[in-house]
């Protein structure tokens, strides 16, 4: 199927992709992209766009870069092991936070969807993904045009049901609500979720682990959004406040009860490893520091269906 830059119908109606995308955040990941991480380094400018940024700077960690290759290494390998196949963004030493591809881009069934980001160092991280989705052949369903959307806001519950947090910042309301529309317009049940810049996307505070399971800080998450998810039968293994502001909740399924998570989010794990999970835990503390966790480096491209 060739790539276009908008195939999404106006009024809905988009038929699904049948080679690439996802209706859930927890179906089998087949396929997944990544950013590229020779060309990551920490941003201190971008600490007004991230209190995890400020925290890391307040208490004077340091970035090294070998590290930080090490660490990229184990988790891709640890994709590899789970039999996904990994697609990698070209170097770009212009965009060193690229590494973060949720951020960039997001896939839904009908094709994946360009970002606005916020932070204007950030803003050249479009031409990556629409070269990478061009030359892939993936279909691209449309490019928010409304205003700043970063894809940590856009949440999978279930197929055919979506989160979508804005902040007024990184995420603004208006361009939630463009993209909120053309879900609504696909037959979607689409739930808001407005909240404090602090807490920076809501994939920071929810994230699926399996059907009707969520990693949740309920600290953080409003009463209304609890009340949603329980609502659709949704599980909640909970996830405390300082481990949330660690991204110790932004974690990957990876389907049939294994998920990818940061060998930092260790009361987490234990309750998965309890559950009956596998859970592949690379250390990854350049990453978290600069205000990105592993589901925020990663942007799933296929899974089976949910």
């Amino acid at each position: 199927m060739t790539a276009t830059l908008s195939r999404r119908k106006q009024d809905g109606g988009t038929a699904k992709l049948q080679d690439w995308g996802i209706d859930s955040e927890y179906g089998v990941l087949r396929d997944v992209l990544l950013g590229p991480p020779e060309s990551f380094r920490w941003m201190e400018d971008n600490a007004q766009f991230s209190s995890i940024v400020r925290d890391t700077l307040r208490k004077g960690y340091q970035f090294d870069p070998q590290l930080a290759l090490s660490q990229h290494g184990e988790m891709v390998q640890a994709y590899e092991d789970a039999g996904v196949t990994v697609h990698t963004l070209p170097r770009n030493d212009h965009t060193p936070y690229g590494v973060y591809a949720r951020d960039s881009s997001f896939m839904s069934p009908y094709g994946a969807v360009i970002c606005q980001l916020a932070n204007p160092r950030r803003r050249g991280e479009y031409a990556n993904v629409l070269d990478f989705y061009t030359s892939a052949q993936i279909p691209i369903y449309d490019m928010v045009s409304a205003g700043n959307f970063e894809g940590g806001d856009f949440n999978i519950i279930r197929p055919d049901a979506v989160l979508i947090g804005y902040t007024g910042f990184r995420c603004e309301e208006v361009a939630a609500k463009q993209i909120g529309g053309w879900f609504e317009n696909e037959g979607w049940e689409v739930k808001y979720a407005p909240m404090d810049s602090f807490y920076v996307h809501i994939d920071l505070m929810v994230c699926m682990l399996a059907e009707k399971l969520a990693a949740v800080c309920i600290d953080t998450t409003e009463p209304d959004v609890l009340d949603w998810l329980r609502g659709k039968g949704i599980e909640i293994v909970e996830v405390c406040f300082k481990d949330t502001m660690a991204l110790g909740c932004n974690v990957m399924s990876l389907g049939n009860d294994r998920i990818l998570s940061p060998l930092e989010s260790k009361d987490l794990n234990a309750k998965l490893r309890a559950l009956g999970f596998e859970v592949y835990d690379p250390s990854m503390t350049m990453y978290l520091r600069a205000g990105g966790g592993i589901h925020c480096m990663a942007q799933p491209l296929r899974r089976d269906a949910a």
